[in-house]
């Protein structure tokens, strides 16, 4: 393949896979998307190609609406909550409220609840700023129906869509004395640091053991992080496990290290009192190899 045809592709490959990413809601299945992509580009006929950005991000776009509804298929049989892979990004990226949320769990967990084409409009609308003609025709529909799509899915999403005030040095903060008090296994403490009605998420995907509902109120959150504290998981002893500070999906965040590479991680989003309001934690070893592989998410 010549540079020609080469260099338009690596040119754009993040915001390919951006788009992938906050789409298909894991690391494996945007690439998966983008390696289609460069697939269709690589071998199809170029020469009427004006624009290539706007050509492949229409490739990507389709290729994971494609993907997109076989996988909401396969997550209707999941076993317990599905959560989206957590991907590293930058402390930076914390202070762009805007951009922060665009990449945050609880943004991809609410995504999760539209149509594959209400997803695919709202991305590209709401968070990458194409216009609906744009858009309407990479999704080969007429613009009128791709603007009801638009309406409709930003309603929802602005229903569903978390209330987390805290600005970034706040959660920054609130999210640390959590993880400490985590760390304790200190009840009392962790009362104080959690709102009285906070959730905890918990995704195992039946291949480890994780909570397989939803746990809400600060008492059994706190009983559950209590619970766990100083206990062996997966055979890993505790003394064998490494806590990681790090910066998951625009926030601030903890990595669980065992001998081997993370066995879990554990994203918070705090309320406007700086108290934890929803909890993400990830135990899915599918879930965890692009942070096993240290790679963050381009943006």
């Amino acid at each position: 393949m010549s540079d020609a045809f080469a260099e338009p592709f690596e040119q754009h490959r993040n915001l390919l896979f951006a788009v992938a990413y906050r789409m298909l809601g894991t690391a494996a299945d945007a690439e998966d998307a983008v390696q289609d992509a460069w697939l269709r580009w690589s071998a199809g006929d170029r020469s009427g190609v004006a624009d290539p950005k706007a050509y492949l991000v229409r490739i990507t776009t389709n290729v994971a609406l494609d993907r997109l509804r076989s996988a909401q298929v396969r997550r209707e049989t999941y076993v317990g909550p599905w959560l989206p892979e957590p991907m590293l990004t930058s402390p930076d990226v914390a202070e762009d409220a805007e951009l922060s949320e665009s990449v945050s769990m609880a943004m991809l967990v609410v995504l999760e609840t539209l149509s594959p084409l209400e997803r695919a409009v709202f991305v590209l609308k709401e968070v990458f700023g194409y216009p609906f003609a744009e858009i309407a025709q990479a999704l080969d529909r007429s613009e009128a129906s791709v603007r009801q799509l638009g309406t409709r899915a930003r309603k929802h999403v602005e229903a569903r869509r978390p209330r987390f005030e805290a600005g970034g040095a706040e959660r920054r903060a609130a999210t640390e004395r959590f993880f400490e008090a985590v760390v304790g296994g200190d009840v009392n403490r962790l009362m104080e640091v959690l709102a009285p009605d906070v959730a905890l998420w918990s995704d195992g995907g039946g291949k480890v053991r994780a909570p397989r509902r939803a746990i809400f109120g600060a008492g059994k959150v706190a009983r559950f992080f209590a619970g766990i504290g100083g206990q062996p998981y997966q055979g890993i002893d505790p003394a064998d496990m490494r806590i990681r500070r790090v910066d998951l999906n625009g926030g601030p965040a903890v990595i669980v290290d065992g001998p081997n590479g993370p066995i879990s991680a554990v994203a918070a989003d705090v309320d406007a009192d700086g108290r934890v309001q929803a909890i993400h934690l990830v135990a899915n070893p599918d879930k965890l190899r692009a942070l096993a592989e240290g790679r963050h998410l381009p943006l």
